[in-house]
């Protein structure tokens, strides 16, 4: 099975976890330092919209959570070959293409940090099984991303799962209990 994008998963009825791998490694080579810095100068930008107090947490996690874990995408070994749920693969690549055509461009996703993003959000979801944002992401509020040893729980899950700017209706993530 040769992927050469990520588009190309909507056409599969079956895919290796190590091939889904492969095909963000590539896709991850293709980030060079002048997308980093751009989707870094976006997310510096973005955040003039957050509340002071949240900002600087909230621009360490999203750094961290999305522009320097794409250094770990392309140096991940895989672990395991098993078969993929193919459905929920495609389901949130279709998700994600359709962000791409709703909320890059001008007033939404800078299209250099959209890529990361897409590429990280799948690598947590279905390489690493992690939640999207990682444990300890801040959220107005003092909320944040918590792992109770299971589960991973976020504070937001309910209220942004149809954001259409969010990864939350693929996210492993599940919602707080303790924030509903």
């Amino acid at each position: 099975m040769i992927i050469k994008k990520i588009k190309d998963v909507l056409s599969y009825d079956k895919i290796k976890r190590e091939n889904l791998l492969t095909l963000l490694k590539m896709e991850a080579q293709l980030i060079t330092i002048q997308d980093i810095m751009q989707a870094s100068n976006f997310l510096i930008n973005d955040a003039r919209y957050v509340q002071g107090s949240y900002r600087k947490e909230y621009l360490k996690s999203y750094t961290l959570a999305f522009i320097a874990r794409i250094k770990e995408v392309k140096e991940h070994q895989p672990g395991d070959n098993e078969y993929l749920d193919v459905e929920e693969v495609q389901e949130a690549i279709k998700l994600l293409l359709k962000q791409e055509n709703e909320v890059t461009g001008a007033d939404g996703f800078d299209p250099a940090f959209f890529q990361i993003y897409k590429i990280i959000s799948l690598y947590t979801t279905f390489i690493v099984e992690e939640s999207v944002h990682p444990v300890g992401t801040p959220f107005p509020g003092g909320l944040e991303v918590k792992y109770d040893g299971e589960n991973y729980l976020c504070p937001v899950k309910e209220r942004q799962k149809d954001n259409p700017g969010a990864v939350c209706g693929f996210c492993i993530a599940e919602q707080d209990p303790d924030t509903l």
